[in-house]
């Protein structure tokens, strides 16, 4: 159950910019309450302490801002174009600080990865990192992104700059390739979205 010492009025209003929900405390002790996920933050005077079975979820949010992250990402589509998924993970120093995924309906593998990349920046911004080095196992994906490889295609030369610009939000980023085994959670992740699609 981690203890978070922080400023509670300013975590507060950081969980509020992610659109997490808050709640009045239950005791007079308690300055509020707010759930995310399976984690449950309760506010004192000058800490938070969280509880549930997946206290990542709240727990990077609670932090003050700031710090860096490595972001692992991964899409796949069966039938190329079919029914496609996306899983990535954020981790830190403490560890998975956060991971998801999700179906994207009918798309290609390369559309499928530049979402996973996507939704990967998407939290990491909400998370207020102000570094990230991301890896994923699609070289093509990363050379697109890092201007080695140009492409034809709009929809994916679309979603590069959306990629981007989430990219030239962070103080400092890197993306590389790495192999399947070294992304191996955000692969799991994509492939448990996929047997839902």
């Amino acid at each position: 159950m981690p203890v978070i010492e922080c400023n509670v009025d300013r975590a507060r209003e950081r969980l509020e910019d992610a659109n997490v929900t808050i709640e009045s405390g239950n005791t007079d002790h308690e300055r509020w309450r707010a759930s995310r996920g399976d984690a449950t933050g309760i506010a004192y005077d000058d800490k938070v302490v969280v509880q549930g079975s997946n206290p990542q979820d709240l727990e990077a949010l609670l932090r003050e801002g700031g710090g860096r992250a490595h972001v692992y990402f991964d899409g796949g589509a069966r039938g190329n174009p079919g029914p496609a998924g996306i899983g990535w993970v954020i981790v830190t120093s403490d560890g998975i600080v956060a991971e998801g995924n999700d179906t994207i309906g009918h798309a290609t593998n390369n559309q499928a990865e530049y979402e996973a990349l996507i939704a990967a920046l998407e939290a990491a911004r909400d998370y207020q990192y102000d570094e990230v080095h991301v890896r994923g196992d699609s070289e093509l994906i990363v050379k697109q992104v890092r201007g080695e490889y140009d492409t034809n295609n709009p929809e994916l030369r679309e979603r590069r700059v959306t990629a981007l610009e989430l990219l030239t939000g962070f103080g400092e980023w890197t993306i590389e390739h790495v192999p399947r085994e070294a992304n191996e959670r955000a692969d799991d992740l994509a492939n448990e979205a996929l047997d839902e699609a």
